[in-house]
């Protein structure tokens, strides 16, 4: 599942919707919805963000959370090494192959150290 997928599942339950009643209302199939919540698609397109806002009614910061949470949340990610030195292509490539044997710890971790790597730079 996808921090994305997450939360429109979240939200969904949380107003009482079902995937079929609110894929007739976006225009969409209950598969494809299906799918996202369960992280086997991709990042969704602005415009059925924009649909999902206004079908549940979301304004302001709760619909820029659910937008962020979109660019964060493609499952097939690609790390372009190229021109960067030989310990940045080994690095992304063993966090690759391991990511999914990580600890939930040890994402945090990771995360919060690339976090505060990023705001020092």
């Amino acid at each position: 599942m996808t921090p994305f997928g997450e939360a429109l599942r979240e939200l969904r339950k949380r107003k009482g919707v079902t995937q079929q009643q609110m894929a007739a209302a976006l225009g969409v199939s209950s598969a494809y919805l299906s799918a996202l919540e369960h992280g086997r698609r991709g990042r969704p397109s602005f415009d059925f963000l924009q649909r999902v806002a206004g079908y549940f009614h979301i304004i302001w910061d709760e619909a820029e959370a659910l937008f962020r949470l979109a660019e964060q949340s493609d499952p097939r990610v690609v790390i372009d090494t190229g021109g960067l030195p030989p310990a940045y292509t080994a690095f992304a490539n063993l966090l690759a192959r391991r990511i999914g044997s990580l600890e939930p710890s040890v994402i945090q971790e990771m995360t919060m150290l690339l976090e505060n790597a990023a705001n020092k730079g």
